[in-house]
């Protein structure tokens, strides 16, 4: 009966949202009150009744009804709760799911703390962003619906994906699609800004906090997913620019450049049609992303699907929306004319500088996703395009990027002195270079990776502190730091948060140190400093898996520091074998032990990793999240921005 009922909702939820999409644009156009006021009500209950569809796949899961199919193919009796609740968006079906559950919350909430919007632009904005939902709930309803039914249900499920049963993979997804489908609501911003003809002041300050929330969840999810690989996956890397990989990160690059260029809009009225071209392509490669993950186009072990059929479902929707949206940007964009000018030294061109390295990193990240593509379609070549080019061809933009950073925020807004914001910043780059040096001094005879990575994220946060302190005045009043917004303090958390991850970047990737051998029971071995001594090995019974432990004894300079448990589990019902690394959490280092395969003489494969600076990859993004949320929960973004202006009138559509 349940899930029926979340059927019937979905399917209600479907109609709602094609009403939603059709009537307040007909009202907007045509100043019909009555028209556009449907728009509220309408998102509000779109949300609801997907919300009820979701709660009803959720208790399906839960319930273990192997009467539904996605049920059947991806859950078992035995798996424990949380997986039974997170494998409700570990398949293709239920993640689609949750993709528009999302896609409609932002919807209602652009219809609850909208009021204050122009009433046509509101109704513009939710109109577009529900025709968004009418395209999503008709690729669920007519290809990957989560509710069909088996004639004949089987006794149990087959299981999750073992890879998948781990609790930063429970959480990861949701974090990413906020992040990627938040989105879709700056896109809408933009298409009705579009139609309306008109970007103002105002329209920046309401897309910015759109903006900033997608990127403060987008930086949590990828900094998840990027700990989840880490440690799950038993290669011991953060990063291995997978297809799936790089999908999550240019739309993050994107809404980076954005949310700097709706600074810009809403400070100067600058930038207008630079803005809307970056909130169409945020959401555009956001789309990109949905299809390479479920299009079955590039292979990747986080792929949800690998369906040439949904696959070519979600590319119309990529051209229809991507491609109709910047149509409509070429026809008006004559009508988005700045108004604000400004030197060649300042904020304002500081920031266009972070918007064409972010812009164009990121389409490099894409050429190198989608080449082996290109030239097996075209060439007939199959190519692979792995981390040698990614590192060679992004890495310089970052850093030029890192470089100019803390500079550009100390710029005043329409002219600047260059000199006046590097002498400010003196004391910082003292600092960053004699940290530099003190790495190289004790690093002689290794690349410069380590001494040019410590350099800029240590340039980076001391740029950041200076930013604030000089905040205080002549007078250095420490008081003063209270009373500045949180927007400031924000930015500043964020920039700082930015040279942490690259600090831990360049640490592990230069500084790492690998031992593989075959260890018996009771033998010790030495890596970098460390006696590590292999006591045990055992077989134990999980819930659904079966593991082998091992225990390893970690002693430094003869006492004993940790006692570490290794693992491999079998999970026999989906017939998969996943690695779980046991690791040493330390504030400069990680020690990284996995366990392998058994050998002939009775010893056991065992592989170390000393990974320094680590932890600080992910602080790093914990840091910039916490950035944006500060400067999210600015007052300039709670108070009502239409109460102290009154809006100019919209040139009508054509």
């Amino acid at each position: 009966m349940i899930t029926e009922l979340g059927h019937f909702a979905l399917i209600l939820a479907f109609l709602v949202a094609i009403v939603q999409a059709v009537v307040p644009l007909v009202g907007a156009h045509k100043r019909w009150p009555g028209w556009m006021a449907v728009a509220e009500p309408a998102a509000t209950a779109q949300f609801l009744l997907t919300a009820t569809a979701f709660a009803a796949l959720v208790h399906a899961f839960v319930t273990s009804d192997f009467s539904l199919a996605v049920v059947v193919s991806n859950s078992h009796s035995a798996k424990p709760l949380l997986y039974k609740i997170t494998g409700t968006w570990g398949n293709h079906e239920g993640s689609m799911l949750l993709w528009v559950l999302i896609l409609t919350l932002f919807g209602a909430m652009a219809a609850w703390f909208g009021t204050n919007l122009p009433p046509t632009l509101r109704s513009r904005v939710l109109a577009v962003q529900s025709s968004i939902a009418v395209a999503f709930f008709a690729f669920i309803l007519f290809t990957s619906n989560p509710f069909a039914r088996l004639a004949t249900p089987p006794f149990d499920g087959q299981d999750l994906n073992p890879l998948l049963q781990d609790p930063g993979l429970a959480f990861h997804p949701p974090f990413l699609y906020l992040g990627y489908v938040g989105l879709s609501i700056c896109f809408s911003f933009a298409v009705a800004a579009l139609i309306e003809g008109r970007v103002d002041a105002a329209w920046g300050r309401w897309v910015r906090p759109w903006t900033l929330a997608s990127w403060a969840f987008l930086t949590i999810g990828i900094g998840l997913g990027s700990w989840w690989a880490y440690y799950e996956l038993g290669w011991g890397g953060f990063w291995f620019w997978d297809p799936v990989e790089n999908a999550s990160f240019m739309p993050w690059l994107f809404a980076a450049a954005l949310l700097h260029s709706a600074i810009v809009v809403e400070k100067r009225e600058a930038l207008k049609a630079w803005t809307i071209l970056l909130a169409i392509l945020a959401f555009g490669f956001s789309l990109i992303g949905t299809f390479i993950v479920r299009s079955g186009l590039l292979t990747s072990v986080h792929a949800f699907a690998n369906d040439p059929e949904r696959g070519v479902f979600i590319l119309m929707i990529l051209v229809v929306f991507t491609g109709g949206a910047l149509t409509l940007f070429a026809a008006r964009a004559g009508a988005m004319q700045a108004k604000g000018v400004f030197g060649v030294v300042s904020r304002e061109s500081a920031l266009v500088a972070n918007n064409i390295l972010l812009a164009v990193s990121s389409f490099v990240v894409f050429v190198g996703t989608m080449w082996p593509l290109v030239a097996e379609m075209f060439f007939d070549r199959k190519l692979s395009v792995g981390p040698p080019f990614f590192d060679m061809a992004f890495t310089p933009f970052m850093l030029i990027l890192g470089l100019i950073l803390p500079v550009g925020a100390m710029m005043s807004w329409k002219r600047g002195r260059a000199g006046r914001a590097l002498k400010s910043l003196v004391p910082a780059l003292v600092l960053a270079f004699a940290l530099a040096g003190l790495v190289w001094a004790m690093q002689t005879g290794r690349s410069m990776l380590g001494p040019v990575g410590v350099f800029l994220g240590a340039w980076l946060v001391a740029g950041a502190v200076t930013d604030l302190i000089s905040r205080t005045g002549k007078s250095r009043d420490l008081k003063r730091l209270f009373r500045l917004p949180r927007a400031e303090w924000g930015k500043a958390v964020a920039h700082a948060g930015l040279g942490i991850t690259m600090l831990g970047v360049a640490g592990l990737t230069a500084w790492q140190q690998e031992d593989i051998r075959v260890a018996n029971i009771g033998e010790s071995f030495e890596v970098g400093g460390f006696e590590l001594t292999l006591t045990d090995v055992e077989r134990l019974r999980g819930p659904n898996y079966i593991s082998t432990m091992g225990e390893v004894v970690v002693r430094r300079n003869g006492e004993q520091i940790a006692t570490m448990h290794p693992e491999k589990r079998n999970y026999p019902v989906a017939g998969m074998p996943t690695t779980e690394a046991a690791i040493d959490y330390r504030f400069l280092r990680d020690l990284y032990v996995v366990i392998g395969d058994a050998q002939n003489d009775g010893g056991w494969v065992v592989r170390t990793y000393i990974k320094p600076l680590a932890n600080w990859i992910w602080a790093g993004c914990i840091i910039m999240a916490l950035g944006g949320g500060l400067s999210l929960s600015d007052r300039r973004f709670r108070v009502a921005t239409g109460a102290s202006r009154t809006p100019a009138q919209p040139v009508p559509a054509e």
